[in-house]
């Protein structure tokens, strides 16, 4: 696979599926969504969050830095589904996406709960 600059990369609102960032280069701008799988805030870690997000083809892991934290923080601490954007950062095996911008679409979950109209042979 040939060399990939990282503005040559597509841009969001288009997310890259989980299971896919191993082909996103470094330092790219990228969008990724999934179910929030963990939150960590240690106390030795000054301020960044670390969420865990999965999708249907893999989990990724965001480092989400104080500021970025107090810009969306209902979002960051209640959101169930989110969508985050911002830079890829690979470091050997190890692949992170340092938020700068981070959307809850926890609302998007509950239309899973609704019903879709039977569409069957004889159905009125």
């Amino acid at each position: 696979m040939p060399a990939t600059h990282p503005d040559d990369w597509p841009r969001p609102p288009a997310c890259v599926p989980n299971g896919r960032l191993d082909l996103v280069p470094h330092g790219a701008r990228v969008a990724v969504a999934g179910l929030v799988l963990v939150r960590q805030r240690p106390g030795t870690a000054k301020g960044v969050i670390f969420v865990t997000l999965e999708d249907e083809t893999g989990i990724c892991n965001v480092i989400v830095w104080r500021k970025i934290y107090e810009a969306f923080r209902r979002a960051v601490i209640a959101g169930r589904l989110l969508r985050v954007t911002g830079r890829l950062q690979r470091e050997g095996a190890v692949t992170h996406l340092i938020a700068d911008r981070i959307e809850d679409l926890s609302a998007m979950l509950d239309s899973l709960l609704v019903p879709e109209p039977c569409s069957g042979a004889g159905q009125p």
